[in-house]
């Protein structure tokens, strides 16, 4: 099919959003289970928590839309799950939007979490949203046949796409077929955190964006909601102002959570236990295979062998776009090595525990996310 080219401004009519039949939830991927299992436990009102978390679980029929063209499952049982971070950037969350605002949805994060047999460790790779990639033909949620497209900005194509169309993208990108998705609702993460009770973070230097509003001293600070959702979306606080700064922030703020999550006696109380599964089950989407509450305790169980510090994070190695010096493209001979390591199950070039190794230097330096709890 010939190709055709799109610019990141050029954005067709969004998609619609997906069928919230129910919200689909399992806390960024690992430790929900812990969540929902210490929740449904707490006595007589089991069964009533069990129906309303179930009545909050979204989904989207991602396999439909994707048809038989997909690269095939790892022959090991390894497993990789796509999560994106998304919002429609108006009302509550456009404050938050880093100068970036439009009104239209898009995807504002996006990492591949690769977990290979045996669910005792993890790759998390993070793809800055602005880098320019070409999509592959794809039919979107409702049918619609989008043709591929040469230099598309990579979070324009939730917009232009939906869901179905990054996951093709991505697959493209890879040649790792995405066994499942997990879409995470940026105000649904904020009452998520708020839940938890805050989660702390510890700066080496401060932050100020003037965009945001966020202001963190160096130090350790307990974020709430709102702080943690600027805190893992802001650009002009740290480093040169670009997408790659940001991402290592991301990835320490996902690994904080993770161990707050898992750190004994954090969900040791059942009301406030259930708050975060109530939360959480209402902040995300899944594909159909996760979408029921069983499907996701039976998931998040098979993970419960899987620690933040066993986690390895690494940013997509990119280089700057020569065409249009504000965006970025892959390095193609460290990002084929990159897949293919996780395609053989083999360590990732670079990668180390718990840091985001390719990330811009300022990144890494500037700030370190602990994973202990609000008191």
């Amino acid at each position: 099919m010939a190709q055709t080219d799109e610019t990141s401004t050029a954005i067709p009519d969004a998609p619609a959003q997906p069928r919230r039949r129910r919200r689909a939830r399992r806390i960024l991927l690992v430790g929900g289970g812990g969540v929902l299992v210490l929740a449904l436990a707490a006595g007589g009102w089991a069964y009533w928590a069990y129906r309303h978390l179930e009545g909050n679980l979204g989904t989207v029929d991602i396999d439909r839309a994707l048809g038989t063209d997909r690269p095939a499952p790892l022959p090991d049982g390894a497993q990789d799950i796509l999560v994106l971070g998304s919002d429609s950037r108006d009302g509550e969350n456009g404050d938050l939007a880093g100068g970036d605002t439009g009104g239209t949805a898009r995807s504002d994060t996006t990492m591949v979490v690769h977990i290979p047999q045996g669910r005792a460790a993890a790759t998390v790779v993070s793809i800055p949203r602005d880098t320019m990639v070409s999509r592959p033909a794809c039919t979107t949620l409702e049918g619609r046949q989008l043709p591929a497209a040469n230099r598309v900005m990579f979070n324009s194509i939730y917009t232009s796409g939906g869901p179905a169309c990054v996951v093709k993208t991505v697959e493209s990108m890879t040649g790792l077929r995405m066994n499942h998705y997990v879409e995470i609702d940026f105000s649904g993460f904020e009452r998520l955190v708020d839940a938890m009770g805050g989660v702390q973070v510890t700066m080496d230097k401060p932050i100020t964006d003037p965009y945001s509003g966020l202001q963190l001293p160096a130090g350790t600070s307990t974020l709430d909601g709102k702080q943690a959702l600027a805190f893992v979306r802001t650009r002009h606080g740290i480093g040169d102002g670009s997408d790659l700064g940001r991402i290592g922030l991301q990835q320490k703020f996902l690994l904080a959570v993770l161990s707050q999550l898992q750190r004994e006696g954090t969900l040791s109380n059942p009301t406030k236990a259930y708050g975060v599964a109530d939360a959480a089950t209402k902040a995300l989407t899944t594909d159909q295979e996760l979408g029921s509450l069983t499907s996701l305790l039976t998931f998040a169980q098979s993970l419960k062998g899987l620690q933040p510090e066993r986690m390895k994070t690494v940013m997509l190695p990119v280089v700057e776009d020569r065409i249009d010096h504000n965006r970025v493209v892959a390095d193609e001979a460290k990002a084929a090595a990159l897949w293919q390591s996780l395609r053989d199950n083999h360590p990732v070039p670079g990668a180390s525990p718990n840091t985001s190794p390719t990330a811009a230097p300022s990144a890494g330096a500037h700030a370190s996310a602990s994973a202990a709890a609000h008191k």
